[in-house]
């Protein structure tokens, strides 16, 4: 299902959020005043208690909604190391195949890690260039098993090609993983909730400060100005090929930057 939100600016949004908090609140406290003259001191101190409770509604969505967005980017920074480490593996373990295989599938294993890196560092909203990456890396693994089938024909030892058809399906196994974790995000219906809870915590304190008869203070827009800041972080945390906090690439970088030396290197005797 396509998401709304995702597609959106998260700088847009913050400003959108600012905006309706502002409006809520001064809507509240004009609706408050209206109702001062008829409410009573007990009226008042129901009022008062409702916004607390509402704040902490809201305070308690903030926290599991921003659970939800670390738990998320930590699983995407998880699987940038484990396809790092499948792919090394794969890599090692094809200097044992056989001679005819052997080069050809390190060079192929090369490829893939660039066009791992590359889908790594592209923005989600290039739909088009990252369907045909991800088309160009289907291709490099269908090559791969070719050249896996070929070295088991070669060599069926299960110490030498056996090990390298293993590492090859880990490889596989975690670029889907991998693919899967940066489609993973906090569930839209859970972001409208909090933005619904936001909106009437805001009109709910600015109507307890019209019933008191007085404007809110300058502490009630530092208080927004903080919960804007906490949703503002969830957003980014989930959003994981743009923002401010994006998932490290450098495992991955990492392993490339090693096979090019590799791949420099004069060959083995």
């Amino acid at each position: 299902m396509k998401e709304f939100l995702y597609s959106v600016d998260s700088a847009a949004i913050g400003v959108a959020l600012l905006v309706s908090m502002g409006v809520v609140i001064e809507l509240g406290y004009r609706i408050g005043l209206r109702k001062n003259r008829s409410a009573n001191e007990a009226f008042r101190s129901h009022v008062n208690t409702m916004a607390a409770s509402l704040l902490g509604i809201l305070a308690l969505l903030l926290g599991f909604t921003l659970s939800l967005a670390l738990q998320r980017f930590d699983s995407r920074s998880d699987a940038v190391v484990d396809e790092a480490n499948a792919i090394g593996t794969a890599y090692l373990r094809a200097q044992m195949l056989p001679e005819s295989v052997r080069e050809h599938s390190r060079n192929l294993l090369r490829d893939y890690t660039d066009q791992r890196v590359e889908a790594g560092s592209m923005a989600k909203l290039n739909e088009a260039a990252g369907a045909a990456l991800t088309a160009k890396s289907a291709r490099t693994q269908t090559e791969l098993w070719d050249q896996a089938r070929r070295s088991v024909t070669v060599d069926p030892n299960p110490a030498t090609s056996g090990l390298f058809v293993q590492a090859l399906n880990d490889v596989f196994d975690q670029f889907g993983k991998r693919d899967a974790s940066l489609n993973r995000h906090v569930p839209e219906l859970v972001l409208m909730l909090l933005y619904a809870t936001f909106l009437l915590a805001g009109a709910t304190i600015g109507y307890s400060s019209g019933v008191a008869v007085h404007r809110p203070s300058f502490v009630t827009y530092i208080m927004a100005a903080l919960i804007l800041a906490v949703v503002f972080l969830i957003l980014d945390l989930d959003r994981p090929r743009r923002g401010l906090i994006q998932v490290s690439q450098e495992p991955m970088t990492s392993l490339q930057v090693s096979m090019k030396a590799d791949a420099a290197q004069p060959p083995r005797q």
